[in-house]
């Protein structure tokens, strides 16, 4: 609980009674490694802030190929946010890789957090916004760099994740194929 606490002031103040509260709200809970958290076709009703472990959010293309888009671990929260928000059935699933642990948030706990915290809608809005842009972060540099320079740039940029990650997630989530990623590790070393 109080990795979420002390993430969410980074956005913000909270005093000891908002704080209070948002910890009788929230709800800590695990799931093993392979279960799936959250399924396409289903209306997400709350947030989860990883607390332990790897998930990742991936779909199924036209041609039935699962398709990794990234990676959350530690202190981040998974959301589909769009349908959250507009209480639609999500696209995507979102798959345990390691053993999690998170805090969960209901969306009338968030609703009401709203009504009662002055300012809880800004720190929100910054946890949002930052969220947004580590997504486009993770996804967009993938665009013109061919499989080498993907898996170096995710080795750079989550140094942590490469070896949790089963190579069969983290090659659909490069792009290229598991033998591809076990050639380009081989020349790498």
């Amino acid at each position: 609980m109080e990795q979420l606490i002390n993430y969410l002031l980074r956005f913000g103040q909270l005093n000891p009674q908002q704080i209070d509260l948002i910890k009788s709200k929230a709800h800590v809970k695990s799931i093993k490694k392979d279960e799936y958290y959250h399924e396409a076709g289903t209306i997400p009703r709350e947030v989860i802030f990883l607390t332990e472990g790897i998930m990742r959010v991936c779909y199924y293309d036209n041609s039935g190929n699962e398709i990794t888009k990234y990676f959350l671990d530690e202190g981040n929260f998974v959301a589909d946010i769009h349908s959250f928000n507009q209480g639609i059935p999500s696209t995507e699933y979102v798959q345990a890789v390691t053993d999690c642990t998170y805090t969960v948030l209901s969306k009338r706990d968030l609703d009401e957090l709203s009504m009662t915290i002055i300012g809880w809608d800004a720190i929100i809005s910054k946890v949002t916004a930052k969220g947004l842009a580590d997504k486009v972060n993770r996804i967009s540099g993938m665009m013109a760099d061919d499989g080498k320079e993907r898996y170096l740039r995710f080795l750079s940029n989550f140094p942590n994740m490469v070896n949790r990650i089963p190579l069969s997630y983290l090659a659909s989530y490069l792009g290229i194929t598991q033998s591809s990623l076990s050639r380009i590790r081989r020349n790498i070393k």
